[in-house]
């Protein structure tokens, strides 16, 4: 991706040295700046001014890369087949990623699969004692069984898709516990 300021540079036929001095900077602050040094503080206001811009348009905005997320996210289907491996396999996942951005959406959706494990579990261990309590013959444990499985799949797929489409969780809490 081309360096923003070298191109606004080269647009108003200004060299370097010439950037340096309208700026107040050093020819070498110009120089690491365009060789890809991170812009904040007086120097991104200093060269926004000599450039006639705004200070947001120096920034260069790079899509987030998620691929770590979505993994994460499909990982949590281990849960439909081993027991807490919907928390488990997401959690060695999150917290092996170095990834600010990814390590974020790790843990927003491990809260969520979190939440649901426990509610699911404490349905699982009550469903017989209603299901004595009211003398029910059919088997009560299957409905908690299948809304799990049925919304454990939808918040996957949900969210897969908002991943792939905005590289950010549709289906998250509001504040994360982790």
């Amino acid at each position: 991706m081309e360096n923003q300021v070298k191109v606004l540079r080269e647009r108003m036929n200004m060299t370097q040295n010439e950037l340096a001095e309208s700026s107040g900077l050093s020819l070498r602050t110009v120089q690491r700046i365009e060789a890809g040094n991170i812009l904040k503080g007086f120097t991104l206001k200093a060269l926004a001014q000599a450039l006639n811009v705004q200070p947001e348009d120096l920034i260069v905005k790079e899509p987030a890369d998620v691929q770590r997320a979505k993994k994460i996210n499909f990982s949590a289907l281990a849960g439909l087949i081993i027991p807490y491996g919907g928390i488990i396999i997401p959690a060695v996942l999150t917290y092996q990623t170095k990834d600010l951005k990814n390590r974020e959406l790790g843990k927003n959706i491990l809260c969520i699969q979190i939440i649901i494990s426990v509610i699911f579990s404490v349905l699982m261990i009550i469903s017989p004692f209603i299901q004595k309590l009211f003398s029910f013959k059919f088997p009560l444990f299957i409905i908690p069984l299948i809304l799990f499985l049925g919304l454990k799949l939808f918040i996957i797929i949900k969210n897969g898709i908002s991943l792939n489409k905005t590289q950010e969780l549709s289906i998250k809490l509001k504040t994360s516990f982790l």
